[in-house]
Protein backbone atom coordinates (compact mmCIF):
# COMPACT_ATOMS: atom_id res chain seq x y z
CA UNK A 1 0.00 0.00 0.00
CA UNK A 2 1.44 3.36 -0.87
CA UNK A 3 0.59 6.47 1.37
CA UNK A 4 1.73 10.21 -0.01
CA UNK A 5 3.44 8.09 -2.25
CA UNK A 6 5.64 6.19 -0.07
CA UNK A 7 5.01 2.82 -0.33
CA UNK A 8 4.58 1.52 3.08
CA UNK A 9 4.59 -2.10 2.85
CA UNK A 10 8.24 -1.99 0.96
CA UNK A 11 8.92 0.37 4.30
CA UNK A 12 7.73 -2.29 7.10
CA UNK A 13 9.39 -5.35 5.16
CA UNK A 14 13.02 -3.15 4.89
CA UNK A 15 12.41 -2.06 8.90
CA UNK A 16 11.76 -5.33 9.75
CA UNK A 17 15.05 -7.31 8.24
CA UNK A 18 17.02 -4.30 9.28
CA UNK A 19 15.97 -4.48 12.65
CA UNK A 20 16.62 -8.93 12.49
CA UNK A 21 20.41 -8.36 11.08
CA UNK A 22 21.19 -5.46 13.38
CA UNK A 23 23.41 -7.44 16.56
CA UNK A 24 24.58 -4.20 18.69
CA UNK A 25 20.85 -2.66 19.26
CA UNK A 26 19.91 -4.06 23.15
CA UNK A 27 16.86 -6.04 23.06
CA UNK A 28 14.68 -4.13 25.11
CA UNK A 29 15.06 -1.19 22.16
CA UNK A 30 14.29 -3.95 19.56
CA UNK A 31 11.65 -5.81 21.30
CA UNK A 32 10.24 -1.82 21.32
CA UNK A 33 10.67 -1.32 17.61
CA UNK A 34 9.10 -4.46 16.51
CA UNK A 35 5.92 -4.15 18.65
CA UNK A 36 5.49 -0.53 16.95
CA UNK A 37 5.87 -2.24 13.74
CA UNK A 38 3.22 -4.24 14.37
CA UNK A 39 1.29 -1.48 15.41
CA UNK A 40 1.92 0.53 12.31
CA UNK A 41 1.12 -2.63 10.09
CA UNK A 42 -2.24 -2.67 11.76
CA UNK A 43 -2.92 0.71 10.89
CA UNK A 44 -1.97 0.44 7.14
CA UNK A 45 -3.88 -2.76 6.67
CA UNK A 46 -7.07 -0.92 8.30
CA UNK A 47 -6.71 1.96 5.89
CA UNK A 48 -7.27 -0.45 3.51
CA UNK A 49 -10.65 -1.86 4.83
CA UNK A 50 -13.35 -0.28 2.91
CA UNK A 51 -17.41 -1.98 2.35
CA UNK A 52 -16.24 -4.49 -0.71
CA UNK A 53 -13.87 -5.88 1.26
CA UNK A 54 -15.38 -6.04 5.09
CA UNK A 55 -18.40 -6.08 7.17
CA UNK A 56 -18.21 -2.68 7.23
CA UNK A 57 -21.37 -0.90 5.64
CA UNK A 58 -21.03 1.81 2.81
CA UNK A 59 -21.47 4.66 4.96
CA UNK A 60 -18.55 4.16 6.90
CA UNK A 61 -16.20 4.02 3.85
CA UNK A 62 -13.62 6.56 4.38
CA UNK A 63 -14.53 9.67 2.23
CA UNK A 64 -13.54 9.95 -1.39
CA UNK A 65 -13.54 6.13 -1.23
CA UNK A 66 -17.12 5.68 -1.48
CA UNK A 67 -17.94 2.39 -3.60
CA UNK A 68 -20.93 3.64 -5.96
CA UNK A 69 -22.73 0.62 -7.97
CA UNK A 70 -24.14 2.42 -11.26
CA UNK A 71 -26.37 0.09 -13.55
CA UNK A 72 -23.23 -0.56 -15.67
CA UNK A 73 -21.82 -1.84 -12.72
CA UNK A 74 -24.75 -4.37 -12.32
CA UNK A 75 -24.86 -5.09 -15.81
CA UNK A 76 -28.44 -3.84 -16.70
CA UNK A 77 -28.78 -2.27 -19.91
CA UNK A 78 -32.26 -0.41 -19.36
CA UNK A 79 -33.13 3.37 -20.95
CA UNK A 80 -33.98 5.14 -17.73
CA UNK A 81 -38.00 6.07 -17.50
CA UNK A 82 -41.30 4.53 -18.08
CA UNK A 83 -42.43 1.46 -19.63
CA UNK A 84 -43.26 1.69 -23.66
CA UNK A 85 -46.69 2.12 -24.05
CA UNK A 86 -47.38 4.50 -20.57
CA UNK A 87 -49.74 7.18 -20.81
CA UNK A 88 -48.36 9.90 -18.89
CA UNK A 89 -50.61 12.33 -17.30
CA UNK A 90 -50.00 16.16 -16.57
CA UNK A 91 -51.91 19.28 -14.40
CA UNK A 92 -53.98 20.27 -17.16
CA UNK A 93 -54.63 24.37 -16.82
CA UNK A 94 -57.72 25.93 -15.76
CA UNK A 95 -59.87 28.80 -17.17
CA UNK A 96 -60.28 30.45 -13.70
CA UNK A 97 -57.44 30.31 -11.57
CA UNK A 98 -57.87 31.79 -7.88
CA UNK A 99 -55.58 34.30 -8.08
CA UNK A 100 -53.36 35.86 -11.17
CA UNK A 101 -50.28 37.53 -10.54
CA UNK A 102 -48.56 39.89 -13.15
CA UNK A 103 -44.55 39.52 -13.68
CA UNK A 104 -43.50 42.70 -15.11
CA UNK A 105 -39.83 42.81 -16.73
CA UNK A 106 -37.28 44.95 -15.02
CA UNK A 107 -36.55 47.28 -18.01
CA UNK A 108 -33.05 47.96 -16.33
CA UNK A 109 -32.18 44.39 -17.61
CA UNK A 110 -32.94 44.62 -20.85
CA UNK A 111 -30.95 46.57 -23.97
CA UNK A 112 -32.23 50.10 -24.80
CA UNK A 113 -34.72 50.72 -27.05
CA UNK A 114 -38.71 51.23 -27.79
CA UNK A 115 -40.79 47.72 -26.66
CA UNK A 116 -44.36 46.91 -27.29
CA UNK A 117 -46.52 45.40 -25.13
CA UNK A 118 -47.30 41.74 -26.86
CA UNK A 119 -48.89 39.86 -24.18
CA UNK A 120 -47.74 37.12 -21.69
CA UNK A 121 -46.40 33.91 -21.41
CA UNK A 122 -48.23 31.75 -18.55
CA UNK A 123 -47.73 29.06 -16.14
CA UNK A 124 -49.84 27.74 -13.36
CA UNK A 125 -49.04 26.34 -10.07
CA UNK A 126 -51.07 24.30 -8.34
CA UNK A 127 -50.53 24.40 -4.89
CA UNK A 128 -51.82 21.99 -1.96
CA UNK A 129 -52.85 24.19 1.07
CA UNK A 130 -52.93 22.51 4.26
CA UNK A 131 -54.08 24.73 7.65
CA UNK A 132 -55.06 23.53 10.97
CA UNK A 133 -58.56 24.43 11.81
CA UNK A 134 -59.68 23.72 15.48
CA UNK A 135 -63.28 23.15 16.71
CA UNK A 136 -64.23 23.56 20.64
CA UNK A 137 -67.77 22.10 21.33
CA UNK A 138 -68.93 23.73 24.06
CA UNK A 139 -72.51 21.33 25.41
CA UNK A 140 -74.69 23.36 26.80
CA UNK A 141 -75.96 22.28 30.74
CA UNK A 142 -79.06 22.93 32.26
CA UNK A 143 -80.39 22.67 35.68
CA UNK A 144 -83.68 21.92 37.30
CA UNK A 145 -84.40 23.43 40.67
CA UNK A 146 -83.32 20.09 42.48
CA UNK A 147 -79.72 20.47 41.42
CA UNK A 148 -80.45 18.02 38.53
CA UNK A 149 -78.22 18.92 35.36
CA UNK A 150 -78.80 17.89 31.61
CA UNK A 151 -76.01 18.14 29.18
CA UNK A 152 -76.41 18.49 25.42
CA UNK A 153 -74.75 15.82 23.53
CA UNK A 154 -71.70 16.29 21.84
CA UNK A 155 -71.66 15.31 18.07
Amino acid sequence: MTVDKINVSLAIDNAKKLLKDEKEIPSSVKISLELMITIISLLVDRLNLNSSNSSIPPSKNPIGKQIRKTRKDKGVKRKPGAQKGHQGTTLKKIENPDSIETIKIDKRTIPAGNYTDVGFDSRQVFDIEISLTVIEYRAQILQDDKGKQFVAKFP
